[in-house]
């Protein structure tokens, strides 16, 4: 059998052992179909069924009621950063963004892009997007609020969200969508790329709310517009099927094998508990988030030393923990401990950097 390595990598990630052996077990017959998926036509009823079945089962971890719409696009998060302002923004209304580093920069500027009044409510620029910001402020005349609910490149999530006075939030949710209970109710559309903690690279969930489908442009581009894709049923044009199909099987994993988002928000505590209750037990490493805004899902660190930190990623690998190094833009070390990673995964590392520091602190 081949070794394989415990995967810290921040996206494309881990995705659950037995969704890979599932994969690989009907990969030459899909479902008596004598095909693959790769080679089931997406107009068949074999890709009906998974496409229907995987939004069932995301609506029911999600408890999204009748109001939401479960959509399967293309173009990353980075192609929302513009559809959202194209088809959300309302004529004479700002648009309300907090940034909180990266990806909400990003989006940002997308939406001034499109000459929008783009208002910054909130920012923890000033201390490098170390924290999340503790107010955000709403006179209640945007169209909507923007936010980025976990940070990977600096390793800070929203533990809680803020009250947004009424307005529709906007939520990217590319790193922790079904790691955690939330509450719906407040958000008006949300989007995850699925390469972190819901599938492959290669598709993009877009959940969206009925009354915001009203605010479409009839001059939108017809693949830029949600209503395009809510009444085609994800299906306008050729969807990324093999995708979609490992989504539904890492949201049949969540919901049958780990027990739902309940159980996984538990898993998910123990491990994060377990790295930064290390992390904060001694002097060698260095935590880069700040304590009460520290991501449940990237875990980001320093060594004493650059030198070190090379050290540390390429012994690291060595042991069979692969993906420590910290995004190219801030440098340092990074865990990534998304829903499939497991907890003896997270103990290994905790293991290794205890020796490791014994051996270089």
């Amino acid at each position: 059998m081949t070794q394989r390595i415990y995967n810290f990598n921040a996206g494309p990630a881990a995705l659950p052992l037995p969704v890979l052996e599932h994969i690989q077990e009907e990969m030459l017959d899909f479902r008596g179909s004598g095909m693959s998926i790769l080679e089931v036509s997406h107009r068949s009823k074999w890709f009906e069924d998974v496409l229907d079945d995987t939004t069932a089962r995301i609506k029911r971890l999600l408890k999204l009621d009748d109001r939401y719409h479960v959509l399967f696009l293309q173009g990353g998060a980075s192609m929302q950063f513009c559809m959202v302002p194209m088809n959300l923004a309302v004529a004479g209304k700002p648009v309300d963004y907090v940034d909180t580093g990266t990806w909400s920069t990003k989006a940002i500027k997308e939406a001034r892009i499109q000459g929008l009044d783009v208002r910054v409510v909130a920012s923890s620029q000033e201390k490098e997007f170390t924290y999340i910001p503790k107010e955000v402020p709403s006179d209640g005349k945007a169209a909507y609020l923007h936010l980025t609910s976990n940070n990977t490149i600096r390793g800070t999530q929203w533990r809680l969200f803020p009250d947004s006075a009424g307005i529709p939030i906007v939520c990217d949710m590319s790193s922790d969508i079904f790691s955690r209970i939330f509450d719906p109710a407040p958000f008006g559309l949300i989007y995850a790329g699925a390469q972190k903690n819901a599938g492959p690279a290669g598709v993009t969930l877009v959940i969206v709310r009925d009354d915001m489908l009203e605010r479409v442009p009839a001059t939108l581009p017809t693949m830029l517009k949600y209503t395009t894709y809510v009444e085609k049923k994800s299906m306008f044009n050729t969807p990324p099927t093999f995708a979609i199909y490992v989504m539904g099987l890492v949201t049949q994993w969540i919901e049958e094998t780990v027990g739902g988002i309940e159980k996984m928000e538990g898993v998910n505590n123990r491990k994060a508990a377990l790295l930064y209750d290390y992390l904060d037990s001694q002097n060698f490493y260095r935590g880069t988030a700040m304590p009460d805004s520290r991501s449940f899902m990237n875990v980001t660190f320093r060594l004493p030393t650059e030198e070190l930190e090379q050290k540390f990623i390429k012994e690291s690998l060595a042991s069979g923990l692969g993906g420590l190094k910290g995004h190219r833009s801030v440098g340092g070390c990074r865990a990534s401990i998304y829903n499939a990673v497991p907890t003896e995964a997270v103990q290994a590392l905790v293991d290794f950097m205890k020796e490791f520091a014994r051996k270089n602190g």
